[in-house]
């Protein structure tokens, strides 16, 4: 069971970094949920895998499950829910502001990424940096 949850651990973590590197924000927003899922699963594997067994001492219990680990995935399945709505939020307003969700900026990206910046504005490079939302509704 150990061998198991560890390979599920590697393989989650190297998905995640695998889409972390990637030139666009929506493999980055679901490498950087799988890095926590993977952290979520080693925190709760750290408590020792134990079947059927209480998370709480009792008087009949034998033995019993550290519920520490839990407490820690419950609040890290918390904090990564927030992390994961602000990402999200913050990729939606830079998809808005440039017209593309690619990560880097137009005068550091490869070439079909600036070649995509600039189609998608509709102007040509030189033209200088978009309006905001806000100023062009105004």
């Amino acid at each position: 069971m150990e061998f198991l949850i560890a390979t599920a651990i590697g393989a989650m973590t190297a998905a995640g970094i695998y889409l972390v590197l990637r030139a666009r924000t929506f493999p980055v927003i679901i490498g950087l949920s799988l890095l926590t899922y993977a952290t979520n699963l080693f925190l709760f594997a750290t408590g020792r895998l134990a079947v059927n067994l209480p998370p709480v001492i009792s008087g009949e219990a034998v033995a019993y499950t550290d519920p520490l680990p839990q407490a820690l995935v419950l609040t890290a399945i918390v904090i990564s829910f927030g992390m994961t709505a602000v990402i999200v939020v913050m990729a939606l307003r830079a998809y808005f502001e440039t017209g593309n969700d690619h990560v880097d900026l137009p005068g550091e990206a490869s070439p079909e990424a600036r070649e995509d910046d600039w189609k998608l504005l509709g102007r040509k490079q030189g033209d200088g940096p978009r309006q905001s939302v806000v100023e062009e509704r105004a």
